[in-house]
């Protein structure tokens, strides 16, 4: 019988920025460590500079509810200044320092898992081959991880992975196409608090009124970090077509680089709305908020344009759970997750604007099939999953220790 207080367990970030993937995973060690696991975590950078927005590991929600939970953080401390194409875990080779602390980290844990397969190139160098490495995938389109893909796949082939958590279907078929053993791979999908992301009238009334949003203004909320994949000039088209049609609408824009201090997105609405500028006025841009559960409890749709790498949104879940009807391009699992709920589109601006309509228009009609289907994204389901894996990985590690 496996003793939980016996399971000890290093998560390692390439570092803490804005992004589902370490909302959703902060969000699976601290179910873990409260279930009675012993959690910690490391973070490659102390800061990072991404979505035009720089962004420190003491300043992030994910670190703050971490550490409130009792989770340990450290970090190694590097500090790079990169564009968004580069890959943190490159560039210098790591130091003889942050080697030898990353392996006393990894000395005192059964189980390492590895935040995406960025840190699998320091893992690599500094964690021995036998010491058990779950690979946490959170993307769809491997081949546009660069050299992590050749990590993952070299660690896969020596041996180091014991098993790969893919949080979409997506993900495994993908992961699975690019040279991945299907065996190794799990489907865990992802999951969130409901007691903290349900509707709520009072938060939509205070948000609103923060705001200054009539209350019968249709709102639209846009939860993304100013990346490439995330298609933020066909959401500002598509919110020049829809804002043109409904003139009490108002869009809010949240996320890394969804600030006044980006000159990108300035430049990609003034290009989306060249011909009508007064309608940009309607559009706010909120940053990265630490209160998302009152911005979508204010929605009335949340909206995903993404291009490509998405598996399973998280935005998408948290919106539908404070009853925001989703409307989604074609990306990842977000047929599956939108199926009966919302609305996928196709990636044209007008398509999208009519959706929308829709979606605001048939809010109450959906309402129902989304109270129904909260269990389905519940956090409980996925930690309790999560704890079931680790629990068989360390099992199968002590019986392959004990047979040499």
């Amino acid at each position: 019988m496996l003793e939980k207080d016996g399971l000890r367990v290093l998560s390692v970030y390439e570092g803490f920025f804005s992004g589902g993937a370490r909302m959703l995973h902060s969000d699976a060690v601290i179910g873990l460590h409260r279930s009675g696991q012993r959690h910690s975590v490391l973070s490659i950078h102390g800061e990072v500079h991404r979505e035009a927005t720089r962004q420190r590991m003491e300043d992030d929600a994910c670190y703050a509810r971490l550490t409130a939970a009792g989770v340990p953080v450290t970090s190694l401390d590097r500090s790079p200044n990169l564009t968004p194409s580069q890959d943190l875990s490159r560039g210098p080779d790591f130091t003889a320092a942050e080697l030898d602390a990353t392996a006393r980290l990894a000395a005192g844990a059964d189980i390492l898992l590895s935040l995406k397969e960025q840190p699998l190139g320091l893992l690599g160098q500094a964690v021995p081959a036998h010491r058990p490495v779950v690979v946490c995938l959170h993307r769809s389109d491997p081949e546009n991880q660069g050299p992590a893909l050749d990590d993952l796949l070299a660690a896969v082939a020596d041996g180091r992975v014991a098993a790969c958590v893919c949080c979409a279907e997506s993900t495994r078929d993908a992961y699975r196409d690019a040279g991945v053993p299907a065996g190794l791979m799990r489907v865990i999908p992802n999951g969130v608090d409901l007691l903290r992301f349900r509707p709520d009238p009072v938060r939509r009334a205070q948000l609103r009124a923060s705001l200054r949003i009539p209350a019968g203004a249709p709102v639209i909320v846009f939860a993304a970090r100013y990346a490439a994949m995330k298609n933020v000039p066909l959401f500002l088209r598509a919110a020049r077509a829809y804002l043109r049609r409904e003139p009490r609408a108002r869009l809010l824009l949240c996320g890394a680089g969804m600030t006044a201090d980006n000159p990108g997105l300035l430049a990609d609405i003034a290009a989306a709305f060249a011909d009508r500028p007064r309608l940009a006025g309607r559009l706010a841009l909120l940053g990265v908020r630490l209160d998302m559960e009152n911005v979508y409890a204010a929605a009335d749709v949340v909206s995903l344009t993404s291009a490509n790498g998405e598996a399973a949104p998280l935005c998408l879940i948290e919106g539908m759970m404070c009853g925001a009807v989703p409307v989604a391009t074609d990306v990842g699992d977000c047929v599956p997750i939108v199926a009966g709920h919302g609305f996928i589109t196709p990636p044209d601006p007008e398509s999208i604007a009519a959706a929308w309509s829709e979606a605001v228009a048939r809010r109450t009609e959906l309402a129902p099939s989304l109270t129904r289907s909260r269990e389905r994204f519940s956090r409980t389901r996925m930690v309790a999953s999560y704890a079931t894996l680790l629990d068989a990985v360390h099992r199968d590690a002590a019986a392959r220790v004990a047979l040499h």
